[in-house]
């Protein structure tokens, strides 16, 4: 089941797009993104974990149907080391995604996506795309468009089990929960007005 919504106005300029290929094995290319509470997060900060990093939309029906996943995933597996990162991909203003994240329950961090960022990933052009990362920064698997929880399932437990679990960063989880709570005290304050 492959359904993906394709998003980019392709006369957009491009910078320099990396990721093509198969690109398992790769370093994950590092970002500072903002997220949905103003603060910079960068993905290098999570080093020593592992992380499921997804590029979606809010106008995506696909994406709305893997978040709750990834919310039971994050709560599942937080503890063993995972950090999900949503990468908000659409023009909407933050204070609408955080309130169609906060409506959806999301209880992992939300980032404000970029041409670069996309560009940097082997420019997506399809949501959702998701891209897992293991604890050493490198890329263990890459998937595009709406598959089965248990393929998804499957890929944390794999990304979990690759790399260096030495380097824990157990802080940031920790800023990550806490930004995701201050996510839903903004939409609720922007639902009030």
């Amino acid at each position: 089941m492959l359904a993906s919504g394709k998003y980019l106005d392709r006369t957009r300029k491009h910078g320099t797009i990396t990721l093509v290929g198969n690109v398992q094995g790769v370093p994950a290319p590092d970002f500072t993104l903002q997220a949905l509470d103003g603060s910079s997060v960068k993905l290098s900060d999570f080093r020593g974990k592992a992380v499921l990093l997804n590029f979606w939309a809010t106008w995506c029906p696909p994406c709305k149907v893997e978040m709750p996943w990834f919310e039971d995933l994050q709560k599942q597996y937080g503890k063993d080391g995972l950090v999900v990162l949503g990468v908000a991909m659409d023009d909407s203003e933050p204070a609408t995604i955080a309130k169609f994240a906060n409506e959806l329950g999301v209880n992992y961090q939300v980032l404000l996506g970029t041409d670069k960022v996309s560009d940097d990933y082997g420019d997506v052009q399809y949501l959702p795309t998701t891209f897992y990362i293991g604890r050493d920064g490198a890329i263990v698997d890459k998937m595009t468009g709406l598959l089965d929880r248990k393929d998804i399932e499957q890929a944390v437990k794999k990304t979990l089990n690759t790399g260096d679990r030495s380097s824990s960063v157990p802080q940031n989880q920790a800023k990550a929960e806490v930004r995701a709570v201050a996510v839903k005290e903004v939409a609720a304050k922007d639902a009030t007005r």
